[in-house]
């Protein structure tokens, strides 16, 4: 199987592509559109700040070449944020690639410090090839300060001061607001749903 790990600048690319590894598939990493497009699966990882991640797209070109594609995509931990169409970040709202409805905003932690760190326990609301062999209260390790709230598009959900989008899907385009590369067992597992789907 094809599968393309899109370089959008502001990744930790490596983990992701090990994580694929130790499922028997060899990504490529890479930022040309063409291989992109040919791909049989698209995963958009990204880290850090969803302001300066867009500008770097917008920055390679890839904005159009992502809201173009038709095949399985994935988006992780900032990559899943990237694909609603806005972000709030730091007093800044951005568009994002609008592959998924709705916004991203700062997560209400309530008391609880923030960012959330660590592992939290996932709540399937759907179901969905991604979430084969997933049950409720599987653990999944989360990195994040922003989160999209719990929508029509939400196949599971997560609480930390208040519910949040886990997983989400629209169409083609799924996302993950945890690192399923560095969430042991329940990762791997969603990983591997993800090489299997079919549309």
């Amino acid at each position: 199987m094809s599968l393309v790990i899109v370089d959008t600048g502001c990744a930790n690319l490596a983990s992701v592509q090990y994580a694929f590894e130790r499922l028997g598939v060899s990504p490529i990493i890479t930022e040309d559109a063409e291989v992109i497009h040919a791909a049989e699966r698209v995963v958009f990882p990204g880290v850090g700040s969803a302001p300066f991640a867009m500008r770097s797209i917008n920055a390679k070109g890839l904005k159009p070449v992502l809201q173009s594609l038709k095949q399985p995509v994935i988006g992780i931990c900032l990559g899943m944020q990237l694909l609603y169409e806005t972000l709030e970040e730091g007093g800044e709202t951005v568009d994002g690639l609008a592959l998924v409805p709705g916004a991203i905003r700062k997560l209400p932690t309530k008391d609880l410090p923030t960012p959330h760190i660590g592992w939290n326990t996932l709540k399937p609301i759907k179901k969905d090839p991604l979430l084969a062999g997933i049950s409720n209260g599987d653990y999944a390790y989360f990195v994040h300060s922003y989160a999209a709230d719990v929508t029509e598009t939400t196949l599971a959900e997560a609480e930390y001061g208040s519910p949040f989008t886990a997983i989400t899907r629209n169409n083609n385009v799924w996302g993950c607001q945890f690192h399923p590369e560095r969430s042991s067992k329940t990762g791997a597992q969603i990983l591997k749903n993800f090489l299997d789907v079919t549309l």
